[in-house]
């Protein structure tokens, strides 16, 4: 009971931001206790969140802010797997005062380039509240998504917002994303996101296509939700994307038959995201090969 409270305590400071003074190696294993109650094993990290931890202190390479960054991600992307997998890009702006709405569709999305998100949906123009928008996206923009989890790619990088279409499959009236872990340049599992317009859902499934009944950060799964029409070659995409990484997160979405790449999540759930049951974090954590170089 003792250990619950001091972790319920130790989650307040962090959400209070009590604790970004620390180094990255004191706050990932003060963090980490917060939110497993165990300690951080970084010399023989076991199941996949101590492994997310160990690789956000030893594997930064330069590349990895590109890939993050959400405007620059396109040009990095469509040289490897080409253009047509690319949503497009309707403007790009440092403040949110430079945004002239009269020159966007009725529909769009914005998001900020530097973080995870920072997304406003409009399905209506003539709706918005555009103080109520800038308030938000000042706030956003002002946001260095690294300190919060010490996932280093965002530390440098710089605060925009871009414009892109409004985007939704017709047959499931929603956006539906598929995620791919990629691990040592091979899939190793993926999962569907669903249903976010009310409680989203994580389903999970092996790289054979098998549900696995995994839950992971209080979602839900669907056994029954549809896979995507074009998987093989979702898993085709990511594989040779992934050329530059040890693992990587690489999300697709696929409307109306068509695939486009979303983006690259170095960190899923930033290393924190509790699985149910929890052998799965060490079942899945036995699937990612560390680089014995840095070992």
């Amino acid at each position: 009971m003792i250990k619950f409270i001091f972790m319920k305590v130790l989650r307040f400071l962090f959400f209070k931001k009590f604790f970004w003074f620390l180094d990255d190696e004191k706050f990932l294993k003060l963090k980490y206790f917060s939110r497993f109650g165990k300690k951080l094993d970084l010399k023989n990290p076991k199941t996949f969140n101590e492994k997310l931890q160990w690789l956000k202190l030893n594997d930064r390479k330069s590349i990895y802010t590109t890939m993050v960054d959400k405007y620059d991600v396109k040009n990095y992307v469509s040289k490897i797997i080409g253009e047509e997998y690319i949503i497009p890009t309707i403007g790009v702006w440092n403040h949110f005062d430079d945004i002239d709405f009269s020159k966007l569709p009725n529909q769009f999305v914005l998001k900020c380039t530097h973080d995870s998100g920072g997304i406003c949906i409009v399905k209506n123009k003539n709706t918005i509240n555009k103080k109520k928008l800038k308030k938000y996206f000042d706030k956003q923009l002002k946001k260095n998504y690294y300190l919060s989890g010490r996932e280093w790619p965002y530390k440098n990088m710089i605060p925009r917002i871009i414009a892109e279409p409004y985007l939704e499959d017709k047959k499931y009236k929603e956006l539906r994303d598929y995620k791919f872990f990629i691990f040592n340049n091979k899939l190793a599992l993926w999962f569907i996101c669903s249903n976010r317009k009310n409680r989203v859902k994580f389903t999970f499934f092996d790289s054979n296509k098998n549900f696995l009944n995994i839950k992971q950060c209080n979602a839900l799964n669907d056994p029954n939700v549809e896979l995507p029409i074009n998987y093989k070659k979702m898993v085709e995409l990511a594989e040779k994307l992934s050329h530059n990484t040890i693992q990587v997160r690489i999300d697709f979405y696929e409307v109306n038959g068509k695939i486009y790449f979303g983006e690259f999540t170095f960190f899923d759930s930033s290393g924190f995201g509790e699985f149910k049951p929890d052998e799965w974090d060490l079942k899945i954590g036995n699937m990612l090969k560390l680089p014995k170089e840095y070992q």
